[in-house]
């Protein structure tokens, strides 16, 4: 918590106008609901262009063309931004005030759906769990969306989105309204106000629906490793809140790289654990049960925190030990997902991924001998630490887990012609005109990626390279780990948008995001997949490109043919099926749609059946995609 008083004078003077009218409270709502908003609908247009129609919704261009109470659009002052470095701050004065922040939006006619979202982090020095003395309000118009209190403070940022599809057509204003009474300071902190409109048909569901459940609002870890970086030992949390209908009575740790070692005696050790009581390790060890203190209600929020040791095996994998260089994939903990069909507590696969997560903002802090260079997801800061070591803090914002390495690599840096940072890390058998090559090979993919889905969002991008992997590559939010191979660096790079930015249920899903980047990968290197469908035999009627890794771990000689081969090969087939303009805005728009979100076969399929007046029934028959 700060001192909102303190930082008075480094905000701005003026007092802008505004076109909020605060309205009368509605029940406090922790977690979004789609909900359809009261509203004439405006004249339908021929024609819809998929846009965001909120500008400056990230506040990095100063307070145009937001109206807001004075000081309410900052930098700084003991807050931070969910993404780049300012923010909305409303109240957190410790005295009554009201604070106001609006922008008038005009949703296009002939878009008829529109989904409305922002990120918010509630901060509070009141000690009630019963009372709502400071409220924010949120709406769009006249209609009331949402009232947060108090009582919602968490750590971290969590995603809201409401369906305001009622709006179409109309001019309109988005706001918000904190009214602080005269007891302790509570602060409302809101960041990339978003509107998306579109056609319809890939409309995006919201990030924490009630479908998907716990939703992590925050990781933060503290960790200290050895001389050689192969193990280490701190302290991690987990803040989340539960967005279902249905009460959460427990959340389950996947502590998945206990797979890289022999059950009970585990590489991952969780222990003194609060926030909850924990059952016997289950699933080979990678599944740690937490029953809750009480039930969490919808909107409700919880936490764990855990001390925690890794101890990185002998290997060179993605969780393993080449010689002095250790590479740390999947170490960290991540909650569980529960959604309509239940929890998912599937085993870990050598074959693929079994990695089915939320997005979610993380904070880690790794000390470490100077000695050694740590790539990690998000943006990294060295500190000096205690003598001969450094602490190198990373920040990451809506991304799915944590990765990072550990050792005396080789680095060099560069930027891509579209400003993404690019690191290349080497062990030491990697040529220095490998390593170069390698680094323009990722800043010609993550340029071309962006191109087709979306600007990148993470930040730098970290690529460690190691002749010595089995698997070829691996990817992470922001890091991947990769041989020297053109191809498969712009495979593993291609991931940052299918699993990283859209997400899937990896394990039973897999089609979703590799066949999705072997797709992108062929187009970024100038691959058009021709007759390539005409290639595909299948071993028998079972195989279909979207089976479950179950299926391809007991088949796994055929998982890369179908899973990639014939998974892109269907992307191909479907861009000539509806036409090369329609493939490309499909995927541009699909990515939009789900961006930090969820992907499944059956919201694809929906939305390339939008995408076009061709009937696809004997398309996905065809090709074999069921869902």
């Amino acid at each position: 918590m700060s001192d909102r008083l303190r930082v008075l004078a480094t905000r701005a003077a003026a007092l802008l106008s505004t076109t909020v009218l605060v309205a009368a409270g509605t029940a406090a709502l922790a977690a979004p609901t789609a909900q359809a908003v009261q509203g004439n609908s405006g004249t339908a247009a021929a024609s819809c262009t998929a846009t965001q129609v909120v500008a400056n919704g990230g506040f990095e261009s100063g307070t145009s063309p937001w109206t807001s109470s004075s000081g309410v659009i900052t930098s700084g002052g003991g807050q931070s931004a969910h993404g780049g470095t300012s923010f909305a701050w409303l109240n957190g004065y410790g005295s009554a005030h009201t604070d106001t922040l609006a922008q008038t939006v005009t949703l296009p006619a002939g878009c008829t759906s529109a989904s409305l979202s922002f990120w918010l982090h509630v901060d509070t020095a009141e000690t009630t769990t019963t009372t709502a003395y400071d409220k924010l309000t949120a709406k769009i118009g006249t209609t009331t969306l949402a009232t947060y209190s108090n009582l919602d403070a968490a750590a971290g940022y969590v995603k809201k989105t409401f369906d305001v599809s009622a709006c179409a057509g109309q001019t309109v204003s988005v706001s918000f309204s904190g009214v602080e009474d005269s007891g302790q300071q509570t602060s409302f902190v809101l960041d990339d106000v978003a509107l998306d409109v579109s056609a319809g048909g890939t409309t995006p569901p919201p990030t924490t629906d009630g479908t998907r459940t716990p939703a992590p609002t925050g990781y933060t870890v503290n960790l200290t490793s050895d001389t050689s970086g192969a193990n280490w030992s701190g302290h991690q949390s987990i803040g989340f809140t539960n967005p279902s209908a249905t009460p959460l009575t427990e959340v389950y740790l996947r502590l998945w790289d206990n797979y890289h070692g022999s059950c009970p005696t585990t590489p991952i050790t969780v222990s003194n654990l609060t926030g909850g009581t924990t059952a016997p390790l289950t699933v080979g060890c990678t599944a740690l049960k937490v029953t809750l203190p009480a039930p969490l209600a919808q909107g409700a929020s919880g936490s764990v925190g855990f001390d925690l040791s890794i101890a990185v095996p002998s290997g060179a994998d993605r969780f393993g030990r080449d010689g002095a260089f250790n590479f740390i994939g999947n170490a960290l903990p991540v909650l569980a997902v529960r959604d309509a069909a239940g929890w998912h507590l599937d085993p870990y696969t050598n074959n693929g991924e079994s990695f089915y997560t939320l997005a979610s903002d993380y904070t880690v802090t790794l000390d470490h001998p100077s000695s050694l260079l740590v790539p990690a997801t998000g943006t990294s800061v060295d500190t000096p630490g205690s003598s001969g070591r450094t602490v190198t803090t990373a920040t990451a914002k809506s991304v799915r887990e944590f990765a990072w390495a550990a050792g005396p690599f080789s680095k060099i840096s560069g930027t891509s012609p579209g400003g993404v940072a690019v690191n290349v890390y080497s062990v030491s058998s990697i040529s220095s005109s490998s390593a170069q090559s390698m680094l323009t090979t990722a800043k010609s993919a993550v340029d071309s990626h962006a191109a087709r889905f979306g600007a990148y969002p993470y930040g730098e991008l970290d690529a460690v390279i190691d002749n010595n992997f089995w698997f070829g590559g691996m990817e992470y939010p922001g890091f991947v780990l990769d041989l020297v191979s053109t191809t498969a660096l712009t495979h593993e790079i291609g991931h940052q948008w299918w699993y990283g930015i859209v997400g899937d249920d990896e394990y039973n899903s897999p089609w979703l995001d590799e066949a999705f980047t072997d797709y992108a990968t062929d187009l970024a290197l100038g691959g058009t997949g021709t007759n390539c469908w005409s290639s595909v035999s299948w071993a028998s009627s079972a195989e279909k490109i979207t089976n479950s890794m179950a299926y391809w771990d007991a088949n796994s000689s055929r998982y890369s043919t179908v899973i990639y081969n014939y998974g892109k090969c269907a992307l191909h087939d479907l861009r000539r099926t509806i036409g090369d303009t329609a493939m490309t805005k499909l995927l541009h728009d699909y990515a939009a749609a789900h961006w930090y979100g969820v992907s499944t076969t059956a919201e694809f399929k929906a939305a390339a059946q939008a995408a076009t007046t061709v009937d696809l029934t004997s398309f996905w028959t065809q090709h074999r995609i069921e869902g």
